[in-house]
């Protein structure tokens, strides 16, 4: 191990704010409006107002945790400290599938709006890439995989500049679309035309959460950033806070700018008039050049979120062979970049392998929503557990309200969860069950050394019990289920199967947090 490296604090506040607004603004901000005015009508904006609620809730969370333990990966390693290697296993395999399957849902909405210059890409009638515009996808990949190989300044100071030119962009839309807006447009089949279950539905599987999810590559690079104590809970909430309000002027704009025609049928098949929301808008409403404009950020946006998600899996990656649940050769570290390379190879590989099976942008960001946001979930568990059982743990950003703030967010995260539908609840959580039985039968070669396999079972069985109680409350449910248990009763069952694995979760944490120094993987960088 003498070859192993540490990794180098070169990551500035700005640098890491940049980082999660990057990731929040890729494709989600480009397709999400048309899908989520199909979804909800009007009531959409109310959608991007509950997620982006939920969003800064988590974040508050996060900003304790991040603070208090700036680890490479942190996502995965939360739960390791609170509940044992049995619950990072679980949560590096699911942010795993996430992280990877985020960059290529980036490339394949870069290609799909390129496709609009260059027809060729994408097949006829059709969101699939042909050969030629797949082969464009695995380029913008070997770019994200080169630039995060040589160091993390390369990549932050890249992402940095990018994310500037992204901005601009949407609040230049958002000016635009707001000098033509109609009033009547909000109210022309009513304001929720489809209810409340709209709304519901729409953060979900219309690309709300999916575009607010950018707070977990903030905490992937938390060890390499300068003054973690502070730059964490700042950028965090800075992230959270600018991200909703451009989202919910972002929406307001679509919904109020849409030729009024285009409305005859009513919002139902709306993204079918504008499978490209806003660049097919600026043509109808005569603003050719502004068109253009839109492509090119098209391009840039997704391509910069990919990068930083390129970024954060190898992290995740390198987190969960921590654990002791994955092969010991993905903690390594290249000592003079202070990149974990095993596990960005690992990375690119899964983020290549993502391209080939999922037929459209939509379908992917189901999945990557409930994945993310179920990792997400265990993170208040985390908060509540370690004040239990790390009370001396120094907290420089010390969340006052926990006893409730956690709970609620943490249904929250629930709800968001079972509204993706049983079909993605299903496999997803179903997989998670399979795997919990194969570390079981695995017993013999399980990590035991810091946590004995009786404990690790105690402190876990409320996890199996969440995923049970959600995959039935789903069957049974409205979204995708057989509609025995209506609204608000679905709604309510969740309520009380997330406040049983809250309080279980909290109450069979491990005794004592088995926690690491950050200065054993962790370097100051002499600039």
């Amino acid at each position: 191990m003498s070859k192993q490296g540490k990794f180098k604090q070169e990551i500035s506040l700005s640098d890491l704010t940049f980082i999660g607004l990057g990731s929040m603004f890729g494709s989600g901000w480009l397709f999400a409006s048309s899908q989520v005015a199909t979804i909800a009508g009007p009531a959409g904006i109310l959608s991007w107002v509950i997620g982006g609620i939920a969003i800064l809730l988590l974040g508050l969370v996060f900003a304790e945790l991040g603070a208090a333990l700036p680890r490479a990966g942190a996502i995965v390693r939360f739960p390791v400290y609170s509940h044992g290697p049995i619950i990072g296993y679980l949560m590096g395999f699911m942010n795993l599938v996430a992280f990877t399957s985020l960059s290529s849902i980036e490339v394949e909405a870069a290609r799909q709006y390129l496709a609009a210059w260059i027809p060729g890409f994408t097949q006829k009638n059709s969101t699939l890439p042909t050969v030629s515009g797949w082969l464009f996808q695995l380029l913008l990949l070997v770019i994200f995989f080169s630039l995060n190989y040589w160091s993390v300044r390369i990549f932050a100071k890249s992402n940095t500049v990018i994310t500037l030119f992204k901005w601009i962009v949407p609040t230049l839309t958002i000016l635009i679309l707001f000098s033509q807006i109609k009033p009547g447009n909000f109210t022309v089949d009513g304001f929720a035309p489809f209810g409340f279950s709209g709304v519901q539905k729409a953060i979900s599987t219309g690309g709300v959460m999916f575009a607010y999810l950018g707070l977990t590559p903030i905490l992937s690079v938390a060890s390499e950033t300068r003054n973690p104590k502070r730059t964490i809970p700042l950028a965090l909430i800075l992230s959270a806070v600018l991200s909703t309000i451009i989202y919910i002027l972002l929406q307001s704009a679509f919904v109020g700018s849409v030729p009024t025609r285009t409305l005859t049928s009513g919002w139902g098949g709306i993204s079918d008039q504008f499978r490209l929301p806003f660049r097919d808008i600026a043509l109808m409403l005569g603003f050719g050049w502004f068109a253009v404009i839109i492509v090119m950020d098209a391009i840039i946006s997704p391509a910069g979120a990919g990068n930083i998600f390129m970024s954060s899996s190898p992290r995740v990656v390198y987190a969960w062979a921590k654990s002791g649940t994955l092969f010991r050769l993905f903690t390594r570290i290249d000592k003079k970049s202070g990149v974990p390379r095993p596990a960005l190879w690992l990375s690119f590989a899964f983020c290549v392998f993502w391209t080939l099976p999922f037929p459209s942008w939509q379908v992917m960001v189901n999945v990557v929503s409930a994945a993310l946001i179920l990792s997400y979930a265990i993170a208040p568990i985390s908060a509540a557990a370690l004040r239990r059982n790390a009370v001396g743990l120094e907290r420089p950003f010390y969340l006052r309200g926990m006893p409730v703030i956690g709970p609620i967010s943490f249904i929250i995260a629930s709800l968001v969860a079972y509204w993706t539908g049983w079909t993605t609840i299903s496999w997803l959580l179903g997989s998670q069950i399979l795997m919990y039985l194969v570390y079981l039968l695995c017993r013999k070669i399980v990590p035991k050394d810091q946590v004995g396999f009786r404990q690790q079972i105690k402190s876990s069985l409320w996890l199996i019990f969440y995923y049970i109680g959600l995959m039935v409350v789903s069957f049974f449910g409205t979204f995708g289920g057989n509609h025995l248990l209506t609204q608000p009763w679905d709604v309510l069952a969740i309520v009380i199967v997330s406040l049983i694995a809250y309080y279980w979760a909290l109450f069979s944490c491990l005794p004592k947090a088995v926690l690491d120094k950050a200065s054993e993987e962790t370097e100051k960088s002499p600039g």
